[in-house]
């Protein structure tokens, strides 16, 4: 009889096991109509590189389910894929150019820089399938599927279709989070949020036919530009003679109202605010309850565009500086005040997110929530634990609200914050 090693040797049976269970066919979901039926989709892990622990615990996780509802009679499913994650793996391969070879995705071209994505999809999707086998993963590999296969693509694109058709998808035109980076809008989820070193500036702006002004503060200054109305709070008493009033955009010198909007806060700041409604998700509804003109200011990449006079061209950044200067030369500038602040940024990149607007694609999202409701309600659908049915409840019952819209955001669709208008 032969003995055992001393030190288990996975070399001399993991590999050939595992062969063996896939070749026999006993992670495939039994035939038999008459067994009940369990099935999961794994998450798909991002071709952006290989796994890690994160993942090898979720997998593992996912595989007890599935291994022990095979073992209790059930015709098990588990199917297995990878997920191409669009953008996140274009700025890996971005980086990888930039470091190896000192190269941008424009140096390349498109169908070159293409060809290189499809090369890295290749060497760290098949990786990560191996490292799920490895893992002895109990998936049914016949069923493997990549999220830019051609059956993914078109079921994609059939939904698209008939939510369009039923009238439950639109074109708008709304704010959005923008990365000037990737060149491309955000979800919420999409974003982070990073405490900043920044100023408010106080600013002057004139009032038409009177020697007084009114002040405002701002931290981005650069913005002004696409102003269309300062507003104040109707029952605020410091300010709400304002109302009606005429003032002069300093350096643009452009005519503006003072309008009345319960979205100021009495007592915060100066009492009035500048109205920016194609740079600012609060002052977009302002902008809409007010019917003010939305004047974009910026461009995709963040550089300033014709609507900022002599400072187009400028960075974003640089404009706020030669700005800043141009205030407090022509008598505009009050004083600046340091301000710690959170700004968001894209998690893929880090750069600082430029809220903007842009026509994006939404879902109406009551017609198909109310539907979601009931099903939890009537039992079709059941979680366990049962109580994360109240974080189901809550996060359906803020859609048929309004609370949460959603658009097209980077790769996938998310629910946006209150920030976009509600659809009915």
């Amino acid at each position: 009889m032969k003995e055992l090693a001393k030190n288990y040797n996975p070399h001399e049976f993991e590999d050939r096991l595992y062969k063996k269970w896939c070749d026999m066919g006993y992670f495939k979901p039994d035939p038999d109509e008459k067994k009940p039926a369990f099935s999961i989709v794994i998450p798909p892990p991002n071709v952006t590189g290989q796994l890690h622990m994160g993942h090898a615990l979720d997998e593992t996780l996912q595989d007890i389910i599935v291994r022990t509802r095979r073992m209790q009679g059930y015709s098990t499913l588990w199917v297995p894929g990878t997920d191409h994650a669009g953008i996140a793996t274009q700025i890996k391969v971005e980086e990888s150019l930039r470091v190896n070879e000192g190269k941008t995705r424009y140096d390349l071209g498109r169908e070159a820089f293409l060809e290189r994505v499809w090369d890295w999809k290749n060497r760290f999707g098949d990786r990560i399938i191996g490292q799920l086998k490895k893992l002895g993963s109990s998936c049914d590999w016949s069923r493997e599927r990549f999220t830019m296969d051609e059956g993914c693509s078109r079921a994609v694109r059939a939904v698209f279709v008939n939510l369009y058709n039923k009238g439950l998808i639109y074109r708008g035109h709304r704010i959005i989070n923008w990365c000037p980076h990737c060149l491309t809008a955000l979800s919420d989820a999409e974003v982070e949020y990073k405490d900043q070193p920044g100023f408010f500036w106080h600013i002057k702006y004139p009032i038409k036919g009177e020697e007084g002004y009114v002040e405002i503060a701002t931290t981005r200054p650069e913005t002004m530009f696409g102003d269309t109305a300062v507003a104040v709070n109707p029952e605020d008493e410091n300010t709400k003679h304002l109302i009606g009033k005429t003032l002069i955009l300093p350096i643009v010198n452009r005519e503006i109202p003072v309008v009345a909007d319960d979205y100021v806060e009495i007592g915060f700041g100066t009492g009035c605010v500048k109205i920016t409604p194609a740079h600012d998700p609060n002052d977009f509804l302002v902008g809409q309850r007010h019917d003010l003109e939305q004047i974009k200011v910026m461009n995709d990449d963040a550089t300033m565009n014709a609507n900022a006079g002599k400072y187009e061209g400028m960075d974003r950044y640089e404009c706020r500086k030669a700005l800043v200067a141009d205030l407090e030369a022509e008598g505009y500038l009050v004083k600046t005040v340091p301000h710690d602040h959170n700004v968001g940024v894209c998690y893929r990149c880090g750069t600082t997110v430029e809220p903007l607007t842009s026509d994006q694609w939404f879902v109406k999202m009551k017609p198909l929530a109310e539907p979601a409701i009931e099903a939890v309600d009537n039992g079709s659908i059941k979680f366990i634990p049962d109580r994360f049915s109240k974080n189901y409840y809550n996060w359906m019952n803020n859609i048929l609200t309004g609370v949460f819209p959603v658009s097209f955001g980077g790769d996938t669709v998310f629910p946006h914050s209150t920030a976009m208008p509600a659809v009915k």
